[in-house]
């Protein structure tokens, strides 16, 4: 739960309080925005104005930090504390990226650094801002790129650490000119998507409730409507608060879909999820699975995120287990037929659902996870049948973490296949790799990886 600020009264809070306090949490305390902003918003009860005021700053000054910074960096000659460089990020964003008068994004960001860090730091703020203002953003991008190389020039254009500029030119294929569109959808906020959870509701009640549109990559979507006579959130809609439904990028729909679509050979009857938490493609292979009489085990280590599993299962039809342990120490007395890793990542997937993301991970964590997922899928080869499938997924379009693990793996492991999913899913499918490679700005998804390797033999 964020704290706020001096023990202030809510009912006093502003938009620009509330902004900085989850700044706050999420640069001191690594609180994901996503989670705590609602109950800050909850909690502060503004209006529908201040509470959409207080989100886009919270989500600008985030997503927009780096190109933030490269200009406050140009006005200052000194390090700033944690309080002062987000009061200063909170009066940039407004001051470059919103429609709202010079004197009143100013006048406001001094009166929060006073009430948050005291008078000179108000005045210090003061004269930082009054330096940015002199400038639109056109121009200070013009100043602060002209001594720059093409990487650096992205990056802060675009507001990514350079490493992952270049890592998602890399992992897409594409140069300087064709990388900018990824970048861009990467700062575009992500539609809410819905999931009508197999043998738990119908997309017709989901639509019903949720004043939606239908979904174009599966059966069970939803796109949540931005239309005012329809909930303003999930949490609004009963069956999402039950369980029933739960709240699913299409892209990881779409993931489950072809794992569950893909042919194994003779009859079915144990699905395997390794990475369960938080649940949402468990809770549509529980649904898929026991249309086919068979059942699923899910795996989670982290406790409070089994739990979460179980949340999203407790509905689901047949006996689906929830188990809380490293995948890579389960046993098993059967072998699956079709096992889901869902392996951990670095995310650079999913940055336009949170944009704090891109400013926590660094190349330095590449290696580490990559490690996790090659024992991860090495493990996964001992508890699949022959004829059954393995369905290797990430959030994160990294070839360090995609390509490179899939054909490490295969190296070693000459029973298994590659199944090609453009004979699944061929509007999606990449057609020059066997794998599945979503693209956030052409299928308006997370970017989503997945390769499906059969045991053959």
């Amino acid at each position: 739960m964020v704290e706020f600020a001096n023990d202030r009264d809510m009912v006093s809070v502003n938009p620009r309080l509330i902004a900085f306090d989850i700044l706050q949490a999420v640069h001191n305390n690594d609180a994901y925005a996503n989670l705590a902003l609602p109950s800050a918003l909850d909690a502060a009860k503004l209006s529908d104005r201040d509470a959409g005021l207080a989100t886009e700053i919270t989500y600008g000054a985030l997503r927009r930090q780096g190109s933030l910074d490269a200009v406050i960096d140009a006005c200052v000659d000194r390090e700033l504390d944690t309080k002062v460089r987000d009061v200063c990020r909170i009066g940039s964003y407004q001051l470059l990226f919103m429609r709202i008068p010079s004197h009143a994004a100013v006048s406001e960001s001094v009166d929060l650094a006073r009430h948050v860090a005291g008078v000179g730091a108000s005045k210090f703020v003061n004269a930082v801002l009054r330096r940015v203002s002199q400038h639109d953003w056109d121009k200070w991008l013009e100043i602060v790129t002209a001594d720059v190389d093409n990487a650096r020039r992205l990056a802060i254009t675009y507001s990514y650490p350079e490493w992952v500029v270049r890592s998602l030119a890399d992992a897409y294929d594409v140069d300087a000119e064709g990388v900018v569109e990824i970048l861009e959808a990467g700062n575009v906020p992500a539609e809410v998507t819905l999931a009508a959870r197999p043998g738990q509701c119908t997309r017709d009640e989901l639509l019903a409730q949720s004043h939606g549109t239908v979904g174009t990559l599966t059966p069970w979507s939803v796109v949540m409507s931005r239309t005012s006579d329809g909930p303003r959130r999930p949490g609004d809609i009963e069956l999402i608060r039950s369980g029933r439904a739960g709240v699913q990028d299409e892209g990881s729909q779409l993931v489950a879909q072809i794992l569950a679509t893909a042919s194994v050979v003779g009859d079915e009857s144990h699905w395997l999820d390794m990475c369960a938490g938080p649940g949402g493609k468990a809770a549509l292979l529980a649904g898929l699975a026991a249309e086919r009489g068979a059942d699923l085990v899910a795996l989670e280590p982290i406790e409070s995120r089994a739990r979460l599993v179980e949340n999203s299962l407790r509905h689901a039809p047949g006996s689906p287990k929830v188990i809380v342990t490293d995948a890579r120490e389960f046993s098993s007395a059967v072998e699956f037929d079709r096992i889901l890793i869902d392996a951990p990542c670095t995310g650079l997937g999913a940055l336009r659902r949170r944009p704090e993301a891109r400013w926590r991970k660094q190349p330095s964590d590449v290696p580490t996870l990559a490690k996790l997922q090659r024992e991860l899928l090495a493990h996964a080869a001992t508890m699949v049948r022959v004829g059954g499938v393995i369905g290797y997924a990430t959030c994160s379009p990294h070839r360090a973490e995609t390509d490179a693990i899939v054909e490490d793996f295969l190296r070693k492991n000459s029973d298994f296949e590659v199944v090609d999913i453009n004979s699944i899913e061929p509007a999606v499918a990449s057609s020059s790799t066997p794998y599945l490679r979503l693209r956030p700005d052409i299928q308006g998804t997370d970017g989503m990886f997945l390769a499906l390797l059969r045991r053959i033999r």
